[in-house]
């Protein structure tokens, strides 16, 4: 299996970058293509020991898309850099997958423009793993169409249920939930009325509306949104972990007692630690298009970038797309023949 990454993707590259490559390539056996400026990934690769050199292949690009970049404009002006070239190698049948920790709408448009949308899905949609008190919740949209349709919605939760299944290897029937102001069907805006409709109208197992205290509680598996809306919960959620982490911290330097108490409680606040650390989920699976694009967090670690390689791998050893392209083909034309 050949995975294509991004070597210029995100706040600390290239050096995470390939340094989750190392780990990635050690652990899991893969090829890997490293996309970006030739140069500056040699040398990077100089400073790792034992580097598997035989299993990368560097892909020289001349153009960087900066995080703060206009996506469709990168996309347009920027055809020789590391995000579009590195899609357009899924395309060419080089790579079966593609990371990025980069620039995420960049990320997204060169995805829909180059590698087009599966049969029966409109528009793609991030999905994101949320930490929940039993085990992992799917949210998505978190930012790729921050103005969709009802029915946009609908396919996003078709795609998330095939993935929760197939890729995290979780029950047949995971639960689906509409995120709104409360869980009565008649709250919320008429687009959010029209959706919960859509979706009641499915085969899915959707339980209702779900309000944003349900996202951690993890009695939802899957949580549909638009990803305006998605965005906001995922930068609270962070700012919510990190502050967690801080006064935790904090806790435990205050004085002796704080200090013996955290000996004795090591291995529970190691684990406390790690179901709060996104890099521990890798990144983020771009659902409805024709090819494996994982998006990773723009402060992502070796850590993150190893584990977003891995979450390729899993999605196309699972052949997700070819589940969603069935489940959609059955599931959307049911709901559409519905009466209102």
């Amino acid at each position: 299996m050949k995975i294509a990454v991004d070597a210029m993707g995100g706040d600390y590259a290239p050096k995470v970058v390939i340094q989750g490559v190392a780990e990635a390539v050690r652990d899991y056996g893969l090829d890997i293509l490293l996309v970006g400026d030739s140069y500056k990934i040699e040398e990077e690769i100089k400073k790792i020991k034992n580097f598997p050199r035989d299993k990368v292949k560097i892909i020289h690009t001349e153009e960087v898309v900066d995080m703060d970049d206009s996506p469709t404009a990168s996309v347009r002006k920027k055809k020789n850099s590391s995000i579009s070239v590195g899609i357009n190698l899924i395309k060419s049948k080089e790579a079966e997958a593609f990371v990025s920790a980069g620039n995420t709408g960049a990320a997204v448009c060169a995805a829909t423009l180059y590698l087009g949308l599966l049969p029966g899905i409109e528009r793609p949609g991030i999905a994101i793993l949320f930490p929940t008190l039993k085990g992992i919740s799917l949210v998505v949209d978190v930012g790729a169409n921050i103005d969709p349709k009802p029915l946009h919605l609908l396919q996003y939760a078709i795609m998330a249920e095939a993935y929760y299944r197939y890729v995290l290897n979780h029950k047949d029937r995971p639960t689906v939930g509409l995120l709104n102001v409360g869980e009565e069907a008649t709250k919320g805006t008429e687009f959010v009325k029209e959706t919960h409709h859509l979706l009641s109208q499915s085969k899915l197992n959707f339980i209702g509306n779900v309000e944003g205290k349900e996202i951690f509680s993890g009695n939802c598996n899957i949580i549909v949104c638009d990803g305006y809306v998605g965005n906001v919960a995922l930068k609270v959620t962070e700012s919510v972990a990190e502050m967690l982490k801080e006064l935790l911290r904090r806790a435990i330097l205050r004085g002796v007692l704080g200090k013996i108490g955290t000996l004795l409680l090591i291995r529970n606040l190691k684990k406390f630690k790690k179901d709060l650390d996104y890099s521990e989920y890798g990144g983020a699976p771009l659902l409805g298009v024709n090819g494996v694009v994982i998006i990773g967090h723009g402060r992502s670690s070796s850590k993150a970038i190893k584990n977003a390689i891995r979450a390729a791998k899993t999605e196309v050893e699972h052949r997700v797309n070819e589940q969603i392209i069935d489940i959609v083909a059955q599931q959307v034309t049911s709901a559409q023949n519905s009466p209102a």
